[in-house]
């Protein structure tokens, strides 16, 4: 049997740490950074100068050398201040694991350190009109001319492209011996000629946006492809999994943010003589949501910790179903929260009324709820596909 997760010493004094930096940003930070149309650059180079965004990269390269147990802590707790850093999830989790696994040694040496030391930021493209996440329908095409790699597709609600230095991108290339389409992963610089983008309009508030990327004949080196070109699905896979947790991560972060400011105005606002918590049809909802973010996070632990011991299969199940269990806990925290204020929750002042729509992000990105559930009926116990 597994050994119980539990949080090291370590651990328990990077969220101190962490947490300690998100208070001096919080909510009122963001909301400031999101209604300016701005980017969060001044958390991002204070999370920089602490470590904090290389910490799951190799130390040779300027990171931190722990792995995504580290990195999740440090999402889960600034986002629990109301200052959550999506990017975190995108170009250290995603874009530095697979590099660091897998890419060549040149590839580590120009783009991990940057990485490490947020002067570099990488986005992620996987996601297509048709296809969504699914890389057995990806449409984007990788081929051959001469010693070049010509990449055409397009890519949709791809985050932070605006900032990013480059994009790591999902593609599909002919394998020689059965003429089938493989996944591989390519690096394309943002003015790569042929790479462009168009930011498309969401209701959601946040300051990383979304765009569809559109590529035309777009002409990479060979040293663009990242890994192996027969291995591009576990390759994939290696990226998708730190991706899961640290959704959960982003989730968790938005639920005890949500839930600390429903207690505290449970514990102050005072109705009939007493505060409104001392009232069951308040506590115990409030109750049952600790008690759910509390079980998530155990599953998010499990999840990192297998993923950073080499274990991907193990990491890929648990990573699921940490990422389901914290989207839907940070969904009932966030409207618990709202109802326990009322109309208070509906005001700029208490900053929950933005988080209706953020909380519902996890539940369908970067893979739905569904997909996930059809993803544990298969792999987890073994039922027939129903597709």
């Amino acid at each position: 049997m597994n050994a119980p997760v539990l949080e090291t010493d370590e651990h328990k004094a990077l969220r101190a740490a962490v947490a300690a930096l998100g208070k001096r940003y919080g909510r009122t930070y963001m909301t400031r950074v999101v209604q300016s149309e701005g980017h969060p650059d001044e958390l991002w180079a204070d999370a920089a100068k602490l470590g904090y965004l290389g910490v799951n990269l190799p130390e040779e390269y300027g990171g931190g050398g722990g792995g995504i147990a580290e990195l999740s802590i440090v999402l889960e707790e600034l986002g629990a201040a109301g200052s959550p850093l999506l990017m975190l999830v995108v170009s250290p989790a995603i874009c530095g694991t697979v590099i660091a696994r897998f890419g060549t040694e040149a590839q580590k040496r120009e783009w991990l350190p940057g990485l490490a030391d947020g002067s570099r930021t990488m986005a992620f493209g996987i996601t297509e009109p048709d296809a969504g996440s699914n890389s057995h329908r990806i449409t984007t095409t990788a081929r051959r001319d001469g010693d070049d790699w010509i990449l055409t597709g397009r890519k949709v609600f791809i985050s932070g492209v605006d900032i990013a230095d480059a994009t790591l991108i999902v593609g599909r290339t002919e394998d020689a011996r059965t003429g089938k389409l493989k996944p591989c992963l390519f690096i394309v610089p943002r003015d790569a000629p042929g790479f462009t983008r168009n930011r498309i309009d969401m209701e959601l508030q946040a300051p990383e946006k979304q765009f569809e990327l559109v590529l035309e004949d777009v002409r990479l080196p060979s040293d663009a492809l990242v890994g192996d070109e027969d291995a591009g699905l576990l390759q994939l896979f290696a990226g998708l999994n730190p991706e899961r947790i640290m959704t959960a991560a982003f989730s968790l972060g938005m639920a005890r943010f949500a839930l600390a400011r429903a207690v505290e105005y449970a514990k102050e606002r005072t109705v009939w003589k007493q505060p409104i918590g001392g009232h069951q049809a308040i506590a115990h909802p409030l109750a049952q949501s600790h008690i759910e973010i509390e079980l998530a996070r155990l599953m998010m632990q499990k999840a990192a910790r297998l993923y950073d011991d080499g274990d991907d299969m193990g990491a890929g199940e648990a990573a699921n179903m940490a990422k389901f269990a914290a989207a839907d806990a940070c969904v009932k925290a966030v409207d618990q929260a709202v109802h326990t204020l009322g109309g208070n929750g509906l005001t700029k002042e208490f900053g929950l009324a933005s988080l209706i729509v953020a909380s519902r992000v996890a539940r369908i990105a970067p893979v739905s709820r569904e997909m996930i559930l059809n993803f544990v009926s298969h792999q987890s116990l073994g039922l027939p596909k129903s597709y």
